[in-house]
């Protein structure tokens, strides 16, 4: 049984025990959370569509830890300009585990 949800602008396709890191999510290391937007359910041949989310169905996740991603580094440039603008990110995330889901 896999499922579909979305969460911080992205959509995920998920299945029980799997782990994952999607945006900032409140909370506490070790804490439950419930994502209630799913999208769309699979189970073997059947699969279930939602226009756009499927009422009643959510999927559980624990908080497994909260860290923040690889740096990534701008750097622009002008040619001829001496123009350069040296830049970097680092994002936010938090990694959950898939504990259930529900139709």
């Amino acid at each position: 049984m896999y499922a579909v949800i979305k969460t911080g602008g992205k959509q995920y396709r998920v299945i029980q025990g799997e782990t994952l890191k999607i945006e900032t999510v409140v909370g506490d290391v070790g804490s439950a959370i419930v994502l209630d937007k799913v999208l769309m359910i699979g189970n073997g041949d059947t699969i279930s569509v939602g226009k756009p989310l499927l009422a009643g169905a959510t999927v559980s996740a624990t908080i497994v830890s909260n860290g923040r991603g690889d740096k990534i580094r701008i750097f622009k440039m002008r040619r001829r300009k001496h123009y350069q603008k040296h830049q970097g990110h680092r994002q936010n995330y938090t990694e959950i585990r898939i504990d259930g889901i529900s139709a």
